[in-house]
């Protein structure tokens, strides 16, 4: 194992969380059994008092989950050098393929633990707790992800061996290679900006009327916006916009942005992007639960809120990736 402060933390953390999630998901097998909020039995009072103590465990646990998501691609990136051939975060994943499926159960954890968060969130509010059983369902379902999440960082690292020759970003994101990535890279540019710029426009133009009129339709479609907005965001960060910070026509990684050469613009991309899907995708989500009388006046104020916040993330999102297609000397004109 490679002895990085970022690889320790995200191995030790890592088994720590996964601990912590099969403790709570043992009370939680417990509580869906036997949770009755009208009753007053000494074991329901026991019950209660491990949600709270499940829930904030919970709160911590998965929010260091989905820090790690952004700690791992961190990591992955700077620990680069070590590998003969590598240039980015790219050529580390490359040096042990298990780094992929790392990326993708982190990604599928930053999704699910945020939505347990605010699904928790939202039920602590209401004064019958009407939705302890869905969430103490949802954390049994997110358990396995968690624990894969584990498994496959402990492979990751473990086997990492430095100075392993691997294979670079212009290797695995070209136009004329082979594999979803170099499909990506070889998409059309003019039809992919148009996609893009039309997929933003509908989440930013959904969004508004779904704060000035609030009618149910336009809620669910938001949620719909933000995960069509996300697959074409990412297609489109490889496809064309990287090419813009790089300034050079053939090079799509979409890793390399995370570096210091590029002032890491990365980071605020994906945060941005990541953040405002999510919230986005909150607003569908919650939707169906304003069902519940004492859940609906409190999910009304956080769709709001979601939405306020998730437009002005993927506004942000948007002008960072538009500004150096703007303003920048660099031109792709004759690739059209």
């Amino acid at each position: 194992m490679i002895l990085h402060p970022g690889v320790l933390a995200l191995v030790l953390g890592a088994l720590g969380v996964t601990a912590m999630m099969l403790y709570a998901s043992l009370l939680g097998i417990k509580i869906v059994r036997k949770w009755d909020i009208h009753s007053s039995s000494p074991e329901q009072l026991s019950l209660e008092r491990k949600t709270y103590l499940i829930s904030t465990i919970m709160n911590y646990v998965l929010g260091f989950e989905i820090l790690s998501a952004l700690l791992f691609v961190y990591t992955v990136d700077d620990v680069h050098p070590i590998f003969i051939g590598a240039m980015c975060a790219t050529g580390s994943l490359n040096a042990n393929p298990v780094g992929w499926y790392v990326l993708y159960t982190k990604i599928a954890a930053f999704f699910l633990g945020a939505i347990w968060i605010a699904v928790n969130l939202v039920d602590q509010r209401a004064e019958d707790y009407p939705l302890v059983r869905m969430k103490y369902c949802m954390l049994l379902a997110i358990t396995p992800f968690i624990a894969l999440d584990a498994y496959f960082s402990w492979i990751y690292f473990v086997d990492l061996k430095p100075n392993v020759i691997t294979s670079c970003c212009g290797a695995l994101f070209s136009a004329e290679g082979s594999g979803v990535a170099s499909s990506l890279a070889s998409l059309p540019l003019k039809p992919m900006m148009i996609l893009f710029y039309l997929s933003v426009s509908l989440l930013l133009i959904n969004g508004v009327v779904t704060v000035c009129w609030g009618n149910r339709f336009f809620r669910y479609l938001m949620g719909c916006f933000s995960v069509l907005l996300f697959v074409v965001a990412i297609a489109s960060i490889i496809t064309f916009i990287s090419l813009y910070f790089y300034e050079i026509p053939t090079h799509h990684c979409p890793f390399c942005i995370l570096q210091k050469g590029y002032y890491f613009i990365g980071y605020p991309i994906y945060i941005c992007l990541f953040s405002g899907v999510l919230l986005g995708l909150l607003v569908g989500i919650f939707e169906p639960l304003k069902k519940i009388e004492s859940l609906t006046k409190i999910i009304v104020k956080a769709q709001r809120r979601w939405t306020v916040i998730s437009m002005v993330l993927i506004a942000i999102f948007t002008v960072i990736c538009s500004w150096p297609i703007l303003f920048s000397s660099f031109t792709m004109a004759e690739y059209f």
